[in-house]
């Protein structure tokens, strides 16, 4: 099996307690990277009143999987600052580097919340918020690695992995504080005009945020590891080169991803935000009681990350991670279901008596996934029938039909035939005989299935919110099993002189682009498919995947001396 880990194993001095000073760095620098989750989330958690505001272009479902993907955007570009900034954390230190990296983060953030929507500036809005997105995943490339690996080397060594688990807290918590900030404002301003501009509050709150941020940040001293490796003159000249360009480091950096990173990410981003998603949309409870049983799930459940950052101490980072990606691999399949089952028995109830069919020839069928489609681009009778299931939510089976046949839609003894439509002499949208034939169509099949059951809200008073809270929080107890000893253990992978830039890259492709695509991918392969669990075949693949590997490739790193790897 190849090693990882090759050298001053078991080498370190005995474990020692943490000092004043080192608990007031730990605490600083935890506390500084809360708030800038915190900036980073308020998009994921207002996802769709950010389709509202900024992609009104687009039809419903084509807007919320544009939303969908500005959000990943964000996620999307965060190796490239684990790559820059990374590269200025090794050469001139941690601090300096993410103290630059949150002001960047929180004027983003502040924008946003001044930002014209589209109905006023048109595709400049989501152009510039897009743009915006892209600096905030700029900067939280940057954080991660800088405020991981500096209290990493703060650390005594055989409590690592329960001090940087404090920093593994900060995204759960930074998503905790903008799910109550956002229930706060919703609550007492009213839904209408939170709807309208009280939206943007949270974003401009983070300014606040901001000033205490980088007051904490200035009262943090650097890195022991780092001061002493300048200090001997061994610091990188060209930290890229030698993480990237060198093989036995560019091999690690590999294998941390694969046989890492991209499993304890999708485990992540299934039990947070996935959860969150699946609540609102397929399980149709409304946005205040989700986010208040995912916020107290994650109240429940955040403990946990030291808990098992500090069992991985003991036992070692490998198995608890491991096993959190097994367990989520082989549970989610049967955790969803029963989620859906206790939040809205009445709706699972509909969907069993009442089967619903789309009967079509297949060539005429396209994905319905497409982040970029308008309701005008699917002309079909095919596309039409799909469209509006999925624009409702309404999970269904495909059969095919027979060649130059409408598409039918089968609902119990219920069928109705879906119309092809043709656009009118602009081409920017259906013809007047065409727009009447789909919105009959689309009405037929609105009341038809509200009869049925099938677009019924979830009722508070029949939810089984106990179950549901259950549901939850053994989601984020997966998630604090792979993410709780994650930082440890990348810290330890790599050398000082290279740290920052080494660890950096493979944790944020594994969160920005496996873990970040999650829920747009998911939503579009659910869209696709018209299977409300289908999706879940996303995080449970790259999950067992990372299994493998880690188990065949990945070494235990906790009894190597970071000190001794400069």
């Amino acid at each position: 099996m190849a090693t990882t880990t090759g050298d001053a194993i078991g080498t370190a001095a005995p474990a020692r307690p943490m000092t004043k000073e080192e608990r007031k760095v730990i605490f600083a620098s935890s506390l500084g990277t809360v708030f800038e989750w915190y900036d980073f989330y308020l998009y994921g958690s207002l996802a769709g009143i950010i389709a509202r505001q900024f992609f009104t272009g687009l039809d419903p479902t084509s807007a919320y999987i544009f939303a969908l993907l500005a959000f990943a955007a964000g996620f999307l570009v965060r190796p490239f600052g684990a790559i820059f900034f990374g590269r200025l954390g090794d050469m001139i230190g941690r601090k300096y580097t993410f103290l630059v990296t949150i002001l960047i983060m929180g004027a983003s953030t502040f924008i946003v919340g001044l930002l014209p929507s589209y109905t006023s500036i048109g595709m400049a809005a989501p152009v510039i918020l897009i743009a915006l997105r892209m600096l905030q995943g700029l900067a939280l490339g940057g954080e991660y690695g800088g405020a991981a690996t500096y209290v990493a080397e703060h650390a005594p060594h055989g409590k690592r992995g329960a001090y940087t688990s404090w920093i593994q807290t900060t995204a759960t918590l930074g998503l905790f504080l903008s799910l109550l900030v956002i229930l706060g404002v919703r609550n007492g301003m009213g839904e209408k005009d939170f709807l309208d501009w009280g939206w943007r509050i949270p974003f401009l709150v983070s300014i606040l945020l901001l000033a205490v941020s980088v007051w904490i940040r200035l009262s943090l001293n650097e890195s022991p590891a780092f001061q002493k490796m300048k200090a001997e003159g061994k610091t990188s000249k060209a930290p890229l080169a030698e993480s990237f360009g060198e093989w036995k480091n560019l091999k690690i950096v590999i294998l941390a991803l694969l046989g890492l990173t991209a499993g304890q990410a999708v485990v992540w981003y299934t039990g947070q935000f996935y959860a969150l998603f699946f609540m609102t949309t397929i399980a149709k409870v409304d946005n205040t009681t989700a986010n208040l049983l995912i916020a107290a799930s994650l109240l429940i459940g955040t403990p946990f990350f030291i808990v098992f950052g500090t069992l991985s101490d003991k036992i070692g980072r490998k198995p608890i991670i491991m096993a959190g990606c097994l367990i989520a691999a082989l549970t989610y399949f049967s955790v969803f279901p029963m989620l859906l089952k206790y939040a809205n028995p009445a709706l699972v109830e509909a969907q069993q008596k009442t089967r619903v069919i789309v009967t079509a020839d297949p060539k005429e069928c396209s994905f319905q996934g497409s982040p970029i489609a308008r309701d005008i681009d699917f002309r079909t009778s095919c596309d039409i029938a799909k469209r509006a299931l999925t624009q409702s939510y309404i999970p269904y089976e495909n059969q095919a039909g027979t060649p130059g046949t409408p598409a039918t839609i089968t609902l119990g003894d219920k069928v109705l035939t879906a119309p092809a439509a043709t656009l009118n002499a602009e081409r920017h949208g259906f013809s007047a005989e065409s727009a009447k034939a789909v919105a009959d169509f689309r009405k037929g099949l609105t009341d038809t299935a509200k009869a049925a059951g099938l677009t019924a809200a979830a009722d508070p008073a029949k939810m089984n919110k106990g179950m549901v809270l259950l549901m939850l929080v053994f989601l984020v107890i997966l998630v604090t099993m792979v993410y709780g000893p994650i930082a440890a253990m990348l810290v330890e992978l790599f050398p000082t002189r290279i740290r920052y830039t080494s660890m950096s890259l493979p944790y944020h492709i594994g969160n920005g682009w496996f873990g970040g695509l999650l829920p747009t991918t998911a939503f579009a392969m659910t869209a696709a498919t018209g299977d409300i669990f289908y999706g879940l075949w996303y995080p449970v693949i790259v999950a067992a995947g990372t299994f493998v590997i880690g188990m065949l490739f990945i070494r235990e790193t906790k009894d190597v001396d970071i000190y001794a790897r400069d």
